[in-house]
């Protein structure tokens, strides 16, 4: 009789999970509290996958010999805390993927830059040839690229809730990008809590491998001198009141520069973003001439400082990815000014403290996009000259445009959730293009 995985959670980590259990031989059960998404529910029906919705079925999940877990179920789950009391092991997705796989890993976490830096260092890989896959909280899951194909390299981002299942998960190059306050509620609200668990990405690394990391001068740098880390260290330093364009390289095996203006991201963030990126490619072994290139066609997922659009020589930028001030940080240093700064949302208890300098330098006109603006209103009132409120995004865009200058840039870099007006950040973001290139087209036809 072959040895029994219960999979809590049917979304691209649970299926995938049970499409390589499957795949393994293991009698295979996946249990999901919520009804399971058609497309999923297609494919488990076509692996002869046995699952249930809507429920979890204590007397089949606990004759499991392993638990696979769904990354967004926390730990004080009541189904979990039922698991736990007959000790069956617990793991993630990625866990479970990594235990199977041939090729090697680049994995990539922080709180902030994360899919910029994934995508990014699969873009360098895959234009210099390598047979690589692009797996973790952006594309298909790593179990499900393990169970289908057989890759070199597999680049993944990994989130924190991931890391929490992992045990002997071991990349060859692993980056850390940031760490700063989120997702608190499932750390018990201690901050040292999130950054243990940041911290596993580098747990089961050996002396052979790299690890790659923003020198902070803050959190990280100090955990780095704290922790006893295996993996060779490769520090990327920055200077933050610097505009320089270029970046160093010396600490990936060989020295050479290159510079922001050659690619396509801008901003310090993503200055470090690159920097990341980069050093993983060549420690992948991909030639400084092919990364040259690849940086000068990449094309960032959207949401992320992306640039809608220019209308009688203003610029629309898209940031609704940017749902919490730290994002908003690096959305307001990535422009010099002036800017039209469209924020707004649902508040997660945000301290404008800490762009307050930013906005005063750089903001001229700022339009508040949600149902609730009182505490902007309050932080900013005094600060910017202008300040405008809807709740639409088709008169959003025209305000914007009518307060604007030739060289202004409209930012939708929100600094809140997005479910008090729209479905998700993307949707807000989706809608804000929409009504963007609408108006550019009317304008285009008047001229």
């Amino acid at each position: 009789m072959s040895e029994r995985i219960v999979i809590l959670g049917s979304g691209e980590s649970g299926t995938g999970a049970a499409i390589l259990a499957k795949a393994k031989g293991f009698d295979v059960f996946v249990s999901d509290m919520g009804t399971i998404k058609e497309q999923y529910k297609k494919e488990l029906v076509e692996n002869a996958i046995a699952f249930e919705e809507g429920q979890h079925s204590e007397d089949k999940i606990v004759n499991a010999t392993l638990i696979i877990k769904s990354p967004g179920i926390p730990d004080k789950a009541e189904i979990i805390k039922k698991v736990k009391a007959y000790h069956i092991e617990i793991i993630d997705e990625i866990e479970f993927a990594f235990r199977y796989i041939k090729g090697k890993v680049i994995a990539i976490t922080g709180t902030n830059g994360k899919t910029t830096t994934t995508l990014l260092t699969y873009h360098l890989l895959k234009s210099a040839g390598v047979n690589v896959a692009l797996a973790g909280n952006v594309g298909e899951s790593l179990a499900r690229k393990v169970a289908t194909e057989n890759h070199d390299w597999y680049v993944v981002e990994i989130s924190s809730f991931q890391l929490d299942g992992t045990k002997t998960f071991r990349p060859s190059i692993a980056i850390l990008l940031n760490i700063t306050p989120d997702h608190l509620d499932r750390y018990e609200y201690q901050m040292q809590n999130y950054i243990n668990s940041k911290f596993r990405l580098v747990q089961s690394m050996q002396s052979t491998d790299h690890f790659i990391y923003y020198n902070d001068g803050n959190v990280i740098s100090k955990q780095i001198i704290e922790r006893k880390i295996s993996a060779k260290l490769h520090p990327i330093n920055i200077d933050k009141n610097s505009d320089d364009e270029v970046m160093n390289f010396e600490s990936v095996g060989d020295s050479f520069r290159l510079y922001q203006t050659k690619t396509t991201l801008r901003g310090i963030h993503n200055k470090i973003n690159i920097m990341a990126a980069v050093g993983a490619a060549r420690l992948a072994g991909v030639g400084i001439n092919s990364i040259e290139l690849a940086l000068k066609d990449f094309k960032n997922a959207p949401h992320r400082l992306e640039s809608v659009a220019i209308i009688e020589g203003v610029e629309f930028v898209n940031d609704s990815k940017a749902t919490n001030v730290d994002s908003v940080v690096y959305g307001l240093g990535s422009y010099k000014g002036p800017l039209v700064w469209i924020a707004g949302g649902i508040d997660k208890g945000n301290n404008y403290k800490l762009i307050e300098d930013q906005v005063k330098e750089k903001v001229r006109v700022l339009i508040c996009l949600g149902k609730e603006n009182e505490k902007l209103k309050k932080a900013f009132g005094g600060i910017v000259k202008e300040l405008y409120e809807t709740q639409n995004v088709k008169e959003l865009v025209e305000i914007a445009l009518k307060v604007s200058k030739a060289g202004d840039v409209v930012l939708l870099s929100p600094a809140c959730a997005s479910f008090d007006l729209f479905k998700n950040y993307e949707d807000r973001g989706n809608q804000f293009r929409e009504a963007v290139l609408q108006t550019k087209a009317l304008v285009e036809t008047d001229l």
